[in-house]
């Protein structure tokens, strides 16, 4: 226990919630990781796009970039209206359920949780991917390195909130300090040399043009620069962590977030124009980021240059941690309204919903191995289910505001933010539809089904375990007890105790396998029935099953249905007697046979069929 409470912390009580909430200094880290990290290869995969343009193709960043800022100020907007009008946490799911119905809140649902589980493969992925290209002996290992860091980000998250926001505070920081530090850099130095400034070391020689831009290249390049801006609604989905004044907090972390990530990518965008440097091809010899170019032409390959890249190295790869921060959330909101099952409502040891973070682990992993932990596979997939949850989100806030009355103006900023995404969704989804969204637009559909048949299913038991009402006391009668027995020993005692304790109509029932010895039937009447007869008690009734094939659980089974069907107004009471161990690893020198028969027997059985547990606990040790 004090391994495992030195890897995830002490237990919280529910007292102590309000220390875990946090401010904005910590929910920059927490809730901000992907959308600022996204600027890393945001900006890249947008001029990966541009390449067979050549040097024309870097000029086109800045217009897109633009475009992109334009869109993501938008967005900003809207979602701080949100956080006002949603103050206990007012994501897309909640949002568009409130405001749209069912149907669309699925939708929302399902591009959310695709989203945030690309998110941590994504982020996790582009990490490992950038140690890769710097050093590239460790390519045979792609995987388990994002492996390696997936186990340590899930650590790191089931410690809690509070935990989470100091352990990412150092790295946040170096990765902003540094990144701004060579925009301020290279932008001063553009000042200086009018627009034109030279480079410490030369970034690659771009190529010579192949082709010349239309408008369906633009369209892919400005959607494969818009995974930029995933990440932006995590705030809004994670407003009940911060401390109170939670509207406020929350406001402030979003908005340092959007204005860090807006000059990054403005920054990021005029200095490649400046400095002339294009993405390298990923899969090409030599390729180097267009970061890591970026802040060679500023600062040159000095102690600077290695820390800033180890900060973005180490940055992209927590970036994931804004999945694990809102996931669980999210699977709290939908199972709250029976879409997902009961467990992720439930709160762990660390007043955080746990489950929901081992669910994001698990899909997560599958993705990556999948995958094989390469980024370039996984970006395909990306950007679509977070612009859809932005688009159902902002729409919602349309019906929100109009029901609310006197609110033109805020009805006009999330109709802006709705139309805006709206038209985005549309364009990623057709660039991106042949590379790999096809995977995305058919998974959605497919998880919304899941969760209507998990709806139905908790609709069905409400129905059939619903109050009936004041007590039936009427025709109340002992049940009649079956007790298999093999052997008798003091397992098999205690079992017959509680059996005449119960009711005076109890059956004990042996299978005979023909190779037993010790069989109850040879001390039956000496050491069971004289007993009882003495003591005036009802006689219990052996039934002996022969079974030639030596099957144990079937014919105990079948024996048990034909006696509900026999007494069809008695229920049915099975005891299982079963040896209890002190250690997990002595249940393997021991048959498990009542386990199996339990099982069975709920499996098959029907409400007059009651299976009850007769544990032996053993005391001693050898």
């Amino acid at each position: 226990m004090r391994t495992f409470d030195l890897l995830f912390g002490r237990p919280l009580a529910s007292s102590e919630e309000r220390a875990e909430q946090i401010g904005p200094a910590a929910g920059i880290p927490i809730f901000g990781l992907d959308a600022l990290s996204s600027a890393a290869y945001g900006p890249e995969a947008a001029l990966t796009l541009l390449i067979p343009l050549g040097m024309a193709g870097v000029h086109y960043i800045v217009p897109v970039s633009l475009a992109i800022i334009i869109l993501l100020v938008i967005v900003y907007f809207s979602y701080r209206q949100t956080i006002e009008a949603y103050p206990q946490g007012g994501g897309s799911y909640t949002v568009t359920t409130e405001n749209l119905g069912d149907g669309a809140g699925l939708l929302a649902a399902a591009a959310l949780m695709i989203d945030y589980i690309l998110t941590a493969a994504v982020g996790i992925s582009a990490g490992v991917g950038a140690l890769v290209s710097a050093v590239p002996r460790l390519q045979p290992h792609t995987l388990s390195l994002c492996l390696a860091i997936l186990a340590l980000l899930t650590i790191v998250n089931l410690r809690g909130v509070r935990d989470t926001g100091v352990a990412f505070m150092v790295p946040t920081c170096a990765f902003l300090l540094t990144l701004l530090a060579v925009i301020v850099f290279g932008g001063f130095q553009m000042l200086v040399h009018a627009g034109h400034p030279l480079p410490v070391v030369a970034p690659p020689k771009l190529p010579a043009a192949t082709t010349t831009l239309s408008l369906w290249l633009l369209l892919k390049v400005f959607s494969s620069g818009c995974t930029a801006m995933t990440g932006v609604e995590a705030v809004s989905n994670g407003v009940m962590a911060f401390r109170n004044p939670r509207t406020k907090n929350a406001k402030l972390t979003l908005t340092i977030i959007i204005a860090l990530l807006i000059v990054l990518l403005a920054g990021i965008a005029l200095l490649c124009r400046a400095y002339n440097i294009g993405a390298t091809n990923p899969g090409a010899p030599g390729y180097q980021s267009v970061l890591s170019q970026l802040t060679a032409a500023v600062a040159g390959k000095g102690i600077f240059y290695y820390t800033t890249i180890g900060s973005i190295l180490l940055v992209l790869a927590l970036s994931a941690n804004t999945a694990f921060a809102d996931f669980p959330r999210l699977a709290r909101a939908i199972a709250m309204r029976d879409y997902l099952p009961h467990i992720f409502i439930l709160r762990g040891r660390r007043l955080l919903y746990s489950h929901g973070v081992i669910a994001l682990v698990f899909f997560t992993a599958l993705l990556l191995i999948f995958f094989g932990g390469v980024t370039d596979r996984l970006i395909p997939l990306y950007a679509i289910g977070a612009f859809l949850a932005f688009t159902l989100s902002q729409a919602g806030m349309v019906i929100h505001w109009r029901r609310q009355g006197n609110a033109t103006g805020r009805m006009i900023v999330n109709g802006i933010g709705a139309t805006a995404t709206g038209v985005t969704v549309l364009v990623v989804l057709v660039a991106k539809f042949a590379e790999g969204a096809w995977v995305t637009a058919l998974l959605v559909p497919f998880l919304i089904l899941i969760m209507q048949a998990v709806r139905r299913h908790y609709r069905r038991v409400q129905q059939e375990t619903a109050e009936p009402g004041a007590i039936a006391v009427q025709g109340l009668r002992p049940p009649r007890v079956i007790l298999p027995m093999d052997k008798w020993n003091r397992i098999t005692e205690k079992g017959l105790r509680f059996a005449l304790m119960m009711s005076p109509e109890v059956e004990v029932v042996h299978v005979d396998c023909g190779d037993e010895e010790d069989s109850i039937c040879e001390v039956w009447n000496e050491k069971v029935i004289q007993p009882i007869q003495q003591a005036g008690l009802p006689e219990p009734q052996l039934v002996t099953i022969k079974s030639p094939y030596r099957f144990f659980i079937q014919p105990l089974v079948d024996h048990v249905l034909a006696e509900e069907k026999k007494y069809g107004d008695r229920q049915i009471a099975v005891l299982v007697p079963e040896l209890v161990v002190r250690h997990w690893w002595e249940n393997l020198l021991h048959n498990q046979r009542a386990n199996l028969l339990k099982l069975i027997l709920l499996v098959k059985g029907n409400q007059k069929i009651i299976v009850i547990n007769i544990p032996w606990y053993l005391t001693r040790t050898a």
